[in-house]
This record gives structure tokens, sequence and C-alpha cells, in this order.
């Protein structure tokens, strides 16, 4: 089973929110990709570098088991860019991991798939994510359905956690039947045809 997750990069974005959940997903065994608008060396809020080594316009959400948004200036920037907003939206309908922390949250509530969610971030978005209709907790971590939310860097420690144990129990949907495979319909044989095919 591929056992990859996707984080979005660009410049500004918080250093420990991007690096602290990789190590911890690399240390449980899961590969990281890095996903940028551009194949380059990005800096952080505190000046730590992180390359981009696939382009959002080239990944495609079924190769990932989730994907998780750092905050900093970055997901503002991002969110701009449609192709980020439907890899998120994409992730989330296949109820794949989306977690974020602090600002990431811009992403998702521009992706439109916040409303009705109970959802941490920094409460510095806490008005945007109400606006985009979730239901904004202060808690260290909020878990609701695929979604894994934190409000600081000084929350990455049950956040990351929470990544892990989710993906640990995570199950691919299993596809439904495939059309080669479906039963044949014929829709002109009546029932009593049929009860006088089989005598």
């Amino acid at each position: 089973m591929n056992k990859s997750i996707l984080c979005f990069v660009d410049d500004l974005y918080e250093d420990l929110e991007l690096w602290y959940p990789k190590l911890r997903l690399e240390e449980a065994g899961y590969s990281t990709r890095l996903v940028g608008l551009d194949l380059k060396s990005f800096r952080g809020k505190n000046g730590y570098p992180a390359a981009a080594d696939a382009l959002v316009s080239e990944v495609k959400s079924t190769d990932f088991l989730g994907l998780w948004v750092p905050g900093g200036f970055m997901p503002d920037k991002l969110r701009r860019d449609p192709r980020v907003l439907s890899l998120t939206r994409e992730v989330f309908d296949q109820g794949k991991l989306v977690a974020f922390i602090c600002h990431g949250g811009w992403i998702p509530v521009s992706a439109r798939i916040l409303n009705g969610k109970r959802a941490a971030g920094s409460a510095g978005i806490k008005d945007d994510l109400e606006n985009a209709g979730a239901i904004w907790v202060d808690e260290p971590v909020v878990i609701d359905g695929n979604l894994i939310s934190s409000r600081t860097p000084k929350d990455l420690a049950p956040f990351a956690e929470a990544m892990v144990n989710f993906l640990n129990s995570f199950q691919p949907a299993k596809p439904g039947i495939a059309a080669k495979d479906a039963p044949r319909k014929f829709p002109g044989l009546k029932p009593a045809m049929v009860k006088g095919m089989l005598k």
C-alpha cells in the first residue's frame, strides 16, 4: 500500500509546523512529499529551507494517503491557486487525512470543506474558520472524521500523534464493482420468460 503523505510548501511557511510532522511521519514509516507551485527551495518564516520535490500541477490525490498544511503566510498565497484547492477537496472527498495547523486552515477554508465541521486553528483565523461554517474549538488537537487540526506550534506533539494514529488505522475505500463485473441487465426480459428458461 502507498504510504506517502503530501505537504504543501511555499515561502514563509511556519518552519516547525512543516518539519516536526514530517519527521514524526517518516519515523512512523510514512514517506512525505513537499509539493509546491515551483520546483525550488523555499524559505520558512525563520529562514529554514524546504525544497519542493513535486509540482502541484503534476501530483494526483490518488497517489497519497493524505495531506497536511503547515501555517505561516504560505497558506494565504497557495489558497489562491485552484489546483491547490482542487487537490485538497479530492483528498478530503476520498476520506483521506486532511490535517492543518495554525494558519494552515486557510486552505481548507478556501477549499470549502469545513462547513459543519469542528476545527482548531490560530485565534487569528477564528473568524475565517467560522465564516466557512466550521465550529472553532480551542483545544490542542481536534479530530472530526478525516480532518485533524491544531492551534499553534505548541500543539505539534498531539497534532503529529493524531496524524500517525489516523494513518495507522486508515483503510482506503474499496472500489465498487467494476463495470465489466457488474450483473448484466436485460431490460426486455420478463420474469415469466426467465421462469420458462429455467425449466
